[in-house]
């Protein structure tokens, strides 16, 4: 989401992190430079306005001026003021109430409303395992509710169905229900149309106060740009919005409504949906996404998502398998492709590394969604036979294995490349490689390596 933005700040940025001292020409010259990536982010104006006023008032007194390294003072200023933009208020959800506690989503048709009512319920479930029900009180938009229905059986999660067609009947009907059965939380999914109007509001509001939730989270399109900001300032007038939900943030959009949002309508960012799978939703950590923003990397994202992604027991497996000296065979790369995938591939983790930013696109494609699926394809194409035993793959195979997975024999040769490089890799450990490697740079370079 933040490519374009980030590559414009960073070249800006680099320019000032080698400076041995900052005056006020380079720092108007540096702002004004950031005011233009802001801009071309579709920030709006109000929030661009505030914040280089802001940075320019702390720019220019004597803690960066004076500092041993202006440059990187004034590279950490930036960081703070944008941590500050996105907010630094608690991103956690408020569940403290007496069961069932009530989340009413709001927003605009078209945000991914539907779909951020479901992912809530499977994050409620997996990550705090509480017993979660959904109920729609959409009953303008044809199979709304069908769509709830299907999406919470998808995430373990009840669906209350009702035939009335009056929304506060509906939702007060749930509450019912879901005190009765014991149901920690029930998300209520509001009606949404195509723009802001009146009768919109108020039915969101008679919802809201007849069920006094514990969380009202404005759900906007982080590819809507100011039409963002518009509608969060709508809905923050009409109702005390406790958090947002920032959905498409994986898209091709230009930051402008997660550095929008937050200054508009004073309530947190909870979440980021960076997919259309019922997995796809991220906590949102401010500093974390700065820190991506400004090529700072994301470790502490990058180990949760591997926790969560990879697994273990397999893992286990492998590790066990290779210091035993069993060899590393293709499904055992086959595993690791599916377990980079469930990653977001490649480009994904580099986003996440200090300086993976500054990597280009066309290097990043290479491990993309697509060639990773391709990867995948030609693996079981193959015979069990292939997979345990690589070496008897000749030419004739890789063009019957070509044509099973509808890719070029060229792919296939390119995987088998890569695998028996990695493969390589994996002996190198078995044998001690890597602790000899280690010891070597214990006691300086390693023998025979250039300058040694």
């Amino acid at each position: 989401m933040f490519e374009t933005l980030s590559a414009r700040l960073t070249r800006t940025l680099d320019r000032l992190r080698g400076s041995g001292r900052l005056t006020e020409d380079n720092i108007r010259e540096a702002l004004r430079e950031v005011r233009m990536a802001l801009l071309e982010a579709d920030v709006a104006l109000p929030v661009v306005k505030a914040f280089i006023e802001q940075v320019r008032v702390l720019a220019l007194g004597a803690e960066v001026l004076e500092s041993l390294t202006p440059g990187q003072a004034f590279i950490k200023l930036v960081h703070d003021e944008l941590v500050a933009v996105m907010g630094t208020g608690d991103s956690e959800l408020n569940l403290r109430a007496q069961p069932p506690a009530i989340i009413l989503l709001a927003g605009l048709q078209g945000t991914g409303k539907t779909t951020s009512a479901a992912k809530l319920a499977r994050h409620l479930h997996e990550q705090m395992h509480k017993k979660v029900a959904l109920v729609s009180a959409d009953v303008y938009r044809p199979a709304a509710r069908e769509q709830l229905r299907k999406l919470a059986a998808e995430v373990s999660a009840t669906y209350f169905a009702s035939s009335s067609e009056d929304p506060l009947g509906i939702v007060q009907a749930a509450v019912e229900e879901a005190r009765r059965q014991l149901f920690d939380v029930l998300i209520v999914d509001t009606a949404g149309r195509l723009h802001v109007d009146e009768a919109m509001m108020q039915e969101a509001q008679h919802i809201h106060a007849a069920t006094a939730p514990v969380e009202t989270l404005f759900v906007v399109d982080a590819m809507a740009g100011q039409d963002a900001a518009n509608a969060a300032a709508a809905f923050g007038q009409a109702l005390p919005l406790t958090g947002v939900i920032l959905t498409k943030a994986d898209g091709d959009a230009r930051g402008g409504a997660a550095l929008s949002v937050r200054h508009i309508t004073g309530a947190p960012i909870k979440f980021l949906g960076v997919g259309e799978k019922s997995s796809a939703l991220e906590a949102f950590h401010a500093e974390r996404l700065v820190s991506r923003i400004l090529g700072m990397g994301d470790v502490v994202s990058l180990v949760e998502e591997t926790q969560r992604s990879v697994d273990q027991e397999k893992a286990a497996k492998l590790a066990d398998k290779i210091k035993k000296g069993k060899g590393f065979d293709l499904e055992d790369f086959r595993d690791q492709l599916q377990q980079m995938q469930k990653m977001g591939g490649i480009g994904a983790l580099l986003d996440k590394l200090p300086g993976g930013a500054r990597v280009p696109e066309q290097a990043k494609s290479q491990f993309g969604d697509r060639e990773l699926r391709h990867q995948i394809a030609i693996i079981n194409s193959m015979t069990a036979r292939e997979r345990r035993r690589p070496e008897i793959i000749n030419g004739s195979r890789r063009r019957r294995i070509a044509a099973g997975s509808g890719t070029q024999v060229q792919e296939v040769n390119r995987l088998l490349k890569q695998y028996n490089q990695l493969g390589r890799v994996m002996k190198q450990m078995a044998g001690g490689g890597m602790a000899r490697m280690l010891r070597g740079l214990k006691g300086g370079l390693p023998p025979g390596f250039p300058g040694r």
